[in-house]
């Protein structure tokens, strides 16, 4: 392969930095473009500051790619539900903005970092933001020829993560505040799968064989979420550690499957009285030749 760059956008995060370390590890010459600096930047690894948003920033960093990742955006449910125009701005205009970039400068190929909620009715903003991405990426795939990769996350965990994500935030609470709370049913189920394990699925999605295809990843065992809290707590070895379940409180959160069947259809309404088609060319065409004659 001549050209082996790839750029990674929102390489700095959780599974975008892993993803970056096996890209480089594998002899691709990876960009990594986010808001702040990655704190696992490697040596022989390009790093660019700043907004997404700026499309003069992300055509140099796109510049040359072969391969281009979208890792980047608003990825906390209840954050996005509260923040409407933000989460419109960081994960549907900044995707549009590397589509359009990657299309101009002849990318081989566009990954996107979708969701399992794509499937759902649960998810708020944040699943309506990605199923608009997902749209847009196979419209710029049928209109102009851009291919690409559509990866759909499940519950992810492991190094690197932060308050954002559950399993952290489940073990930071029993360990500082010896309580773990979920709002939620105690059997809601997840299928979590390892950090490490996601990215090396997402480095060999650039196999041919992956081209123009939606992938999900996520893990091989349900695990209901009481089931997991025990987990924690048994290996904490605490027994003074609460568990709680917040019923009441409203979830965005799917509870045992992402995966809803929609029957969305719509009424045909008729006047009454209506204006015959002919009559209303006819009309038409009085207009236009009343304002070509102006």
């Amino acid at each position: 392969m001549r050209n082996k760059k790839v750029s990674v956008f929102g390489g700095s995060g959780f599974i975008g930095s892993h993803l970056c370390d096996m890209l480089t590890d594998q002899g691709y010459n990876v960009t990594i473009f986010d808001k702040k600096k990655s704190e696992f930047l490697k040596k022989n690894q390009k790093m660019i500051i700043g907004n997404i948003l700026d499309v003069d920033k992300v055509r140099n960093a796109i510049k040359g790619s072969k391969f281009v990742y979208n890792f980047a955006g608003i990825s906390d449910i209840e954050y996005s539900n509260n923040n409407l125009i933000e989460t419109i701005n960081q994960n549907i205009l900044s995707n549009s903005i590397l589509l359009e970039e990657s299309l101009n400068q002849k990318v081989n190929r566009f990954i996107f970092a979708s969701s399992l909620y794509v499937n759902s009715l649960s998810g708020g903003n944040y699943r309506i933001s990605k199923q608009a991405c997902e749209e847009f990426i196979e419209n710029f795939y049928i209109n102009y020829g851009l291919n690409y990769s559509i990866l759909r996350y499940g519950s992810l965990y492991g190094p690197r993560s932060d308050e954002r994500n559950g399993i952290f935030k489940f073990i930071k609470s029993a360990i500082n505040n010896k309580k773990m709370i979920f709002n939620g049913k105690e059997t809601s189920l997840r299928e979590f799968i390892h950090v490490h394990d996601a990215a090396l699925l997402s480095a060999q999605i650039l196999e041919n064989k992956f081209k123009n295809k939606k992938i999900t990843i996520t893990g091989q065992t349900s695990l209901t979420i009481k089931e997991l809290l025990n987990l924690i707590k048994e290996i904490l070895k605490d027994s003074k550690i609460k568990i709680v379940f917040n019923t009441k409180n409203h979830s965005s959160h799917y509870e045992v499957t992402p995966y809803t069947y929609r029957s969305d259809y719509s009424k045909k309404m008729y006047p009454k009285l209506s204006i015959d088609l002919g009559e209303g060319i006819v009309k038409m065409i009085d207009e236009v030749k009343s304002k070509s004659s102006k």
